[in-house]
């Protein structure tokens, strides 16, 4: 019991066995976020309705050296801003079907948020057309078509 109070709580068997199942397969899920991250950078990129694309895998990036040298893969995580600040990004973001709205990080399914009007104290820093983009592990062309919908409903 002491060691209990002392680290914190003791995880079930079963808890244990979902946290290795988990960890077995684990770098294939992340790999497969980083690679479909990089191909919807790529194409928001090239998209006339984006204004920026923060991915530091895109070579314009402003730290794409360091993370080269640093990193093999450059992330599941990006954001993007669109022209027409936070209404046009709120309208985007609600033209989803695949892609849902929410704020997670690093889960299996591609999630979208609006920074600024999920923090509050985040419109300090967060350009009103800025989306949040937590890439999943769907097939990439799916999540690409889904931002292609998404963008051109607005």
């Amino acid at each position: 019991r002491n060691v209990q109070a002392l680290i914190g709580a003791v995880p079930s068997p079963f808890d244990c066995f979902l946290v290795l199942r988990g960890l077995r397969s684990m770098h294939v899920r992340v790999e497969r976020s980083c690679d479909n991250a990089m191909e919807l950078a790529r194409y928001l990129d090239r998209h006339p309705k984006v204004k920026a694309v923060h991915y530091p895998g895109l070579p314009g990036h402003p730290q794409h050296g360091v993370a080269t040298e640093q990193m093999r893969r450059y992330g599941g995580m990006l954001s993007f801003e669109v022209e027409g600040g936070r209404e046009r990004a709120m309208a985007v973001a609600a033209g989803a079907d695949l892609v849902k709205r929410a704020t997670s990080l690093g889960g299996t399914e591609t999630l979208i948020e609006h920074r600024a009007s999920v923090e509050p104290e985040d419109r300090i820093v967060s350009p009103e057309g800025l989306l949040r983009v937590s890439v999943g592990i769907e097939k990439a062309e799916d999540i690409i078509g889904d931002f292609e919908i998404m963008l051109d409903r607005v």
